[in-house]
């Protein structure tokens, strides 16, 4: 586990970030506060193949129990994995390890958002249990937005 604002996280998230200008035209507009990520409320990972971090996720708690939101529901931001370190896994172990920390902390669902630039998450999110749910958040009236829930 790592900080939100912890250097390696700062980097891959710059990282993702300029990824999605490329793919979208502009970086990630949700607003996002370090704290929402520290527990007991939110987890945020970073890992490291050989002392260099090459993946980073997080979730972070969303009591607004507003549908499609519900009590109990947290939601996956910032999943990202480098260039080099991609088609080993480590999205999938990432994505495992959250999954099991929100259980952990109480959490009885994951929520995200994703877009229709990024086949490769929506493959693996669908290939890991995830259904498609209403929108929310910054992007929910974006036609290319794609919303997934899996219940733990």
């Amino acid at each position: 586990m790592r900080p939100y604002d912890h250097p390696d996280s700062v980097k891959l998230i710059a990282e993702l970030q300029q990824l999605f200008v490329v793919r979208y035209g502009e970086a990630d507009a949700t607003v996002v506060d370090p704290a929402q990520f520290a527990a007991p409320a939110g987890h945020f990972l970073v890992g490291y193949v050989d002392g260099v971090p090459v993946a980073c996720g997080g979730w972070r708690a969303r009591e607004e129990a507003r549908p499609p939101l519900l009590a109990g529901d947290a939601e996956i931001k910032r999943m990202y994995v480098v260039d080099s370190a991609r088609g080993k896994g480590y999205a999938r172990l990432l994505l495992a390890a959250l999954e099991q920390a929100a259980r952990d902390a109480g959490r009885t669902r994951l929520v995200l958002e994703t877009g229709d630039r990024q086949p490769e998450a929506i493959a693996l999110y669908e290939s890991s249990g995830y259904t498609p749910m209403a929108g929310f958040g910054h992007y929910k009236d974006e036609p290319g937005a794609h919303y997934f829930a899996k219940v733990l």
